[in-house]
């Protein structure tokens, strides 16, 4: 199998044009190619397929196998992919995903792209669609006791759930106890990503994440949006400019734009190395 690693900020996956190859086991190839010691090494892997809908289609599975509905790291990934390699040859593009159909702009420089701007779509606020379980249609602020200790979060779907707790110090953050915790509470019952939040000032925030199925990552694109849109129904940002959040592997330019209920992403996206594996020992 041809393949090619790439990063969105740190956010690596493994990432398979399925214009030319064919993946019969995407979940058993997810498993065995992320792994860091045996396999190649990533968050994950992504198939790019081709779409009726739109210029291409995102599949992507966690390195636990699960598949996922949506990156933004992963997609701005994509995007770079299907122009580098010459899938298509404009820089407005469409690509279908299991969250929907997102629009995104490309910034070209050389004749590659260097940066990409998603439309992410709609932030979904309700608790039964994120899904949360909860007494009241939104979870803003609302307590939660993990492990012996309360917490509050906020609960923020952008095609995959999130919980927002805001924190004084992320730097020392048991993250490895504290996020299986909440990746696995009742409160969420298809597990749930997990943001932990330092806000720096009205249009900075620290972050740090928790992703179902594939534990703590560099950097999460739609972690990202929902923390901005929970930090704007908290009133803690600026709601009127985009905000920087500062992840492990870099920063991302967020803008939650209020009048369209629409969530723009700007970030880089970066190509490591292309490759080929054997993958005749798997079971397809």
């Amino acid at each position: 199998m041809k393949f090619t690693k790439m990063h969105g900020i740190g956010n690596d996956y493994v990432y398979v044009n399925c214009f030319e190859e064919t993946v019969c086991n995407p979940s058993a190839v997810a498993r065995f190619v992320s792994d860091r010691h045996f396999g190649i090494g990533g968050d994950g892997l992504i198939l790019i397929r081709p779409s009726d809908i739109a210029d291409c289609e995102m599949d992507m599975y966690n390195l636990d196998g699960s598949q996922g509905a949506m990156c933004g790291n992963g997609i701005r990934c994509v995007a770079k992919y299907v122009y580098d390699y010459g899938i298509v040859n404009k820089t407005d593009i469409s690509i279908a995903t299991k969250s929907g159909v997102k629009h995104l702009k490309l910034t070209v420089e050389n004749g590659k792209v260097s940066t990409v701007r998603v439309n992410m779509g709609s932030p979904i606020l309700t608790a039964t669609q994120i899904p949360v379980v909860a007494t009241t249609e939104e979870v803003i602020n609302a307590p939660i006791r993990i492990e012996g200790n309360e917490y509050r979060f906020t609960a923020v779907s952008m095609g995959n759930p999130h919980a927002i707790v805001y924190m004084d110090d992320v730097d020392h953050l048991d993250i490895e106890k504290i996020g299986p915790a909440f990746e696995n509470h009742i409160t969420f019952p298809d597990r749930v990503n997990t943001e932990f939040v330092k806000v720096l000032d009205e249009h900075t925030l620290q972050m740090r994440v928790w992703e179902r199925g594939s534990g703590e990552t560099l950097a999460c694109g739609t972690g990202a949006c929902a923390v901005t849109v929970a930090s704007v129904l908290n009133g803690l940002v600026d709601e009127t400019q985009p905000v920087t959040v500062k992840l492990l592997g870099g920063d991302l330019e967020i803008f939650w734009d209020r009048s369209e209920n629409l969530v723009y992403m700007t970030g880089p996206a970066t190509t490591v190395f292309d490759g080929e594996i054997d993958l005749s020992h798997l079971d397809c």
